[in-house]
């Protein structure tokens, strides 16, 4: 029986998965932060090294009977990276032949039916990536946040909503009520205090805020509402730039929507559905359900020359009565 090993390196947390070649998910591990951009390398291997543990320890298997490993790693982003990342891996040992994603394309991988296509991204900030019909090429988006036009993360959908309440002060636009729910969550006396404390920094928002603006998108206020219309608009456009450097746009795929932000309002979703399927008309919508780090899984699975498809949906499985067992 081979085994294959699944990591995913997030900003929050660090999860490991093993399953066997058949799909059964035997051992799993969770441990803290692993974007090297924030806790650094030392911190990410140091997480690694006990997620495997964990997971190697629960699947009764030593580190050499891992046949492949596939790492989704939050902050790899550039190919004059994947050095200093494949030196923080080093440490486990592995010996079967490993790859190194962005944690973005794990969705992908997790999440779309064939394997293959769009994740977006869309939590505290946001992202996307895509994986080609054939698993050969990558497409993706800077990742630069405002500087690089890709700003429909939580902390922008209420940095926008700000703005409208800045445009009732004064005059540029119409009356919301995201302006009582701003002022309400901030504890300012009135319209005038909040403007004035937000720019001498008396009071700020935080990206948790984006939930008072689905709340009044959700009571119908137009302001609100336009402000969700703009974030889903932004991130099918960020689908459509990775959608043009795969060539799909004739193709039928997946566009995996990943993140808590797709929680909020349905428009957001139906608005990138929009943006997306006027340039590929046959792309479809699904959020994903399942663990992220099942995608490591199957990119370990690739990784050693197996076809995981046939077995996605017992990897899911299992791993979901895993991981419910683990709770218990």
């Amino acid at each position: 029986m081979e085994y294959f090993l699944g990591v995913d390196a997030g900003g929050t947390k660090t999860h490991a998965l093993i399953a066997d070649e058949t799909g059964q998910a035997v051992g799993f591990g969770l441990a803290g932060p692993g974007n090297w951009e924030s806790v650094g390398y030392d911190v990410l291997t140091k997480n690694l090294l006990v997620v495997a543990a964990q997971a190697l320890e629960m699947a009764k298997i030593p580190i050499r009977g891992v046949a492949g490993a596939g790492f989704g790693l939050a902050g790899f982003d550039w190919p004059s990276q994947k050095q200093a990342h494949l030196d923080a891996i080093h440490p486990l040992k592995l010996t079967c032949q490993i790859e190194i994603v962005n944690d973005a394309t794990l969705g992908i991988l997790a999440g779309a039916a064939e394997g293959w296509g769009v994740s977006i991204v869309s939590g505290t900030g946001c992202n996307c990536r895509g994986w080609s019909k054939d698993y050969k090429h990558e497409g993706r988006v800077v990742g630069g946040a405002t500087w690089s036009g890709e700003a429909a993360g939580a902390f922008d959908i209420v940095l926008r909503a700000m703005q409208a309440v800045a445009y009732e002060w004064d005059k540029r636009g119409p009356a919301t009520a995201l302006t009582s729910a701003f002022i309400e969550t901030t504890g300012a006396r009135d319209l005038s205090d909040l403007i004035e404390g937000m720019y001498i920094g008396k009071y700020s928002l935080n990206p948790n805020d984006a939930r008072l603006v689905f709340q009044i998108a959700a009571q119908d206020d137009p302001q609100a509402l336009e402000v969700v219309r703009w974030a889903g608009g932004e991130l099918g456009q960020m689908a459509c730039a990775v959608i043009r450097q795969l060539s799909l746009e004739k193709e039928g795929f997946d566009v995996v929507l990943i993140g808590s932000l797709f929680d909020g309002h349905r428009l957001m979703t139906e608005t990138i559905g929009t943006t997306v399927r006027s340039l590929a008309p046959n792309a479809r919508l699904v959020r994903l359900e399942a663990p992220p780090v099942i995608g490591g899984v199957v990119l370990g699975m690739q990784t050693a020359g197996l076809d995981a498809r046939p077995i996605r949906s017992k990897l899911i499985e299992t791993t979901r009565i895993l991981l419910d067992n683990i709770k218990e």
